[in-house]
């Protein structure tokens, strides 16, 4: 599988680290990059020993042996390069979070399923072999009925434009607040009987700090925050009538940790050894591809979608607006030109 990446940012720094680090054995292969400007394009070349370099997205898109199209820009820019590389029949591995808004993931999704093209979001924690431990301890009913849960993921940003600007789509629910609400989708997949939330906003209107809280139909409670203002613990637990698990980064686990009653302590699980954790989302990819699916297992179009809806709604409380919110015309425009 021939990985086109799309973009020169640290994120597509990661995903050429991953794929150079599965080797030859994975058939996984960092191909292509493409940038907007050559010379960032031949400079990524060289410093990851990608054979080819594009200074245009399109340009990589149209190279016949890329095989997977990795869109790794910031989330404002994933709508227009990843409808191109869908047109052109180009599987897609979309980073997080997916859109700007639903209206721009159901669209793409949309015309994904319309010419029949694989595509993927790239939420790199719904891939990682911690899921799978995590569900089989609650399936076990090793911390008894779950009834709470708890997550934070802060990161001290500063002013960064992708986190102020809102033509960047900013703030910390896009960046960061997606992975809280997949950290509770991930393992309490029930329906919501009500999400409420605050905020607190930079200048510029977008979010910095939030605080979201989450009621299932199942009993479960979930309180979750995010913030691009501060250093997070970054902990998710999972509370039940008999014990608790503990995970210790919910951005990318490490260990789970075992509680019983009154918290006493039972084991501490670690995840398989890894070359940055990005790997299993490109591993799905290619597997996928050769099952001839059009989505990956780990992140269904319909969990894609889910997310996307409730991080609107939730905008739409707090006021956080991108210019990307006004495309009442893409349907019907875009339809036409497909």
């Amino acid at each position: 599988m021939k990985v086109g990446i799309i973009g020169t940012g640290w994120i597509a720094e990661k995903a050429a680290i991953t794929l150079n680090g599965l080797g030859q054995n994975s058939n996984c292969e960092a191909y292509a990059v493409g940038s907007r400007s050559q010379e960032k394009a031949d400079a990524f070349s060289a410093k990851w020993n990608i054979k080819k370099a594009y200074g245009s997205y399109a340009e990589l898109i149209a190279d016949t042996d890329v095989d997977l199209v990795y869109v790794g820009t910031p989330h404002s820019h994933h709508y227009d390069v990843t409808r191109e590389a869908i047109l052109a029949g180009k599987p897609c591995l979309v980073e997080k979070a997916f859109m700007a808004n639903v209206q721009q993931a159901q669209e793409i999704i949309e015309l994904a399923h319309r010419r029949k093209v694989f595509l993927a979001e790239a939420i790199w924690t719904r891939y990682q072999p911690a899921v799978g431990i995590v569900r089989k301890l609650i399936v076990e009913g090793r911390i008894g009925n779950p009834r709470l849960v708890t997550a934070t993921l802060g990161y001290s940003m500063g002013d960064k434009p992708r986190i102020m600007r809102p033509d960047l789509c900013g703030g910390a629910l896009l960046d960061l607040g997606v992975y809280a609400l997949n950290f509770v989708r991930m393992f309490f997949p029930a329906g919501i009987v009500s999400i409420d939330g605050t905020c607190v906003k930079s200048e510029t209107g977008m979010d910095l700090t939030n605080a979201i809280t989450i009621i299932l139909k199942d009993g479960v409670l979930a309180n979750v925050q995010s913030s691009a203002q501060c250093v997070g613990d970054n902990i998710g637990v999972i509370a039940g009538t008999e014990g608790n698990l503990i995970i210790d980064n919910i951005n990318n686990p490490q260990t789970i940790t075992v509680n019983g009653p009154d918290r006493t302590y039972i084991e501490t699980i670690h995840v398989p050894q890894q070359i940055t954790g990005y790997e299993y989302q490109f591993v799905a990819c290619r597997d996928a591809l050769a099952e001839g699916l059009l989505e990956p297992r780990e992140m269904p179009h319909t969990e894609t979608l889910y997310i996307m809806r409730l991080m609107d709604g939730l905008r739409q409380k707090w006021g956080v607006r991108y210019p990307m919110d006004d495309i009442s015309q893409l349907t019907t425009t875009n339809k036409t030109n497909d």
